[in-house]
């Protein structure tokens, strides 16, 4: 029998002192009653109960499990009310940050499921790449990347960061593979013009460092519009492994020059969710970076089958 049944039962035996009260209180029978308390004597292997044809009460054995057990019910009884309590106070405005590519090609995508959980609930997007003050732009979630200076904010780790070059097969066959970091200077290079690499890309092999001034047809402040130029065939791009994740699955990018890795950057340890520090989170964007996390861990944990050549 449900072994949380059985204990409930005999609560109420011994708070009512009868079976029938008991059954009376569960609507349900004496003989129900009475085989959940067998079965939870059965399973400790004590009697609980004295029994008398008017009269139920406590053995020494009963009184101690009585005591645990009311406690253990009542305080399942405050988790289940506050779990309640929780999913109904998801609700109002909120405000949150994302960076322009982390956002339009991973987090917005996924709102839909996250709004449909919480239909009390209004979101307001704001698509940056800029640090906004998160206090006097009244913003409860930003993710962002890299070092968080300002210790009055907390920080949420949601994904490692490093960056790849990669292009599209396309490209590939009409352009040819770059065998090392020298050969990019013949290749055209769609370049983020708003991070530390812009027009030279820097890697590390060993102990050894090389810079490679880059160029090319198209330079962008947004990662998002530098991978689709390079889903089209256009360019080779330099851009978060994140990003580029699913397209690498799918064999839609292929990454290049892996015996290499980008010279990192303070802003490439991670990304994360980051909220202003206060006494308590409110249950909205403690929901909210719930959703974070869960929807980063279940992407790093796809099996990655990154095409490389």
């Amino acid at each position: 029998m449900d072994e949380l049944s059985s204990i409930r039962a005999f609560i109420s035996v011994a708070e009512s002192g009868s079976f029938s009260e008991a059954a009376r209180k569960a609507d349900s029978s004496v003989s129900t009653v009475a085989r959940h308390i067998k079965a939870l004597e059965d399973e400790l292997g004590v009697r609980l109960l004295n029994r008398t044809t008017r009269q139920q009460s406590l053995t020494e054995a009963g009184q101690i499990f009585y005591g645990r057990a009311r406690e253990i019910v009542q305080e399942l009884n405050s988790a289940k009310r506050d779990a309640a309590s929780f999913q109904q106070s998801v609700k109002g405005l909120l405000r949150v940050t994302l960076r322009i590519s982390t956002g339009t090609t991973l987090i917005v995508p996924a709102l839909p499921r996250f709004l449909e959980n919480h239909p009390n609930l209004t979101i307001d997007v704001s698509l940056t790449d800029e640090r906004l003050d998160l206090v006097a732009n009244n913003i409860d979630v930003a993710v962002w990347l890299g070092h968080l200076e300002d210790s009055s904010f907390i920080a949420k780790r949601l994904s490692p960061s490093h960056r790849v070059v990669c292009g599209s097969p396309s490209y590939f066959r009409k352009h040819g593979i770059p065998e090392s970091p020298s050969d990019l200077a013949r290749h055209n290079c769609l370049v983020f013009k708003a991070n530390y690499y812009g027009n030279t890309w820097k890697f590390v092999k060993g102990d050894n460092r090389v810079d490679i001034p880059v160029s090319g047809n198209l330079r962008s402040s947004s990662g998002s519009v530098l991978l689709s130029a390079a889903l089209s065939g256009l360019g080779l791009v330099l851009l978060q492994e994140y990003m580029v994740r699913t397209a690498l699955q799918l064999g839609t990018m292929q990454t290049v020059l892996t015996d290499y890795q980008v010279s990192p950057t303070e802003a490439d340890t991670a990304l994360f969710a980051v909220f202003p520090h206060s006494s308590g989170v409110s249950p909205k964007t403690r929901a909210f970076i719930d959703f974070l996390v869960d929807l980063f861990r279940a992407r790093e944990a796809t099996p990655n089958v990154p095409r490389s050549i």
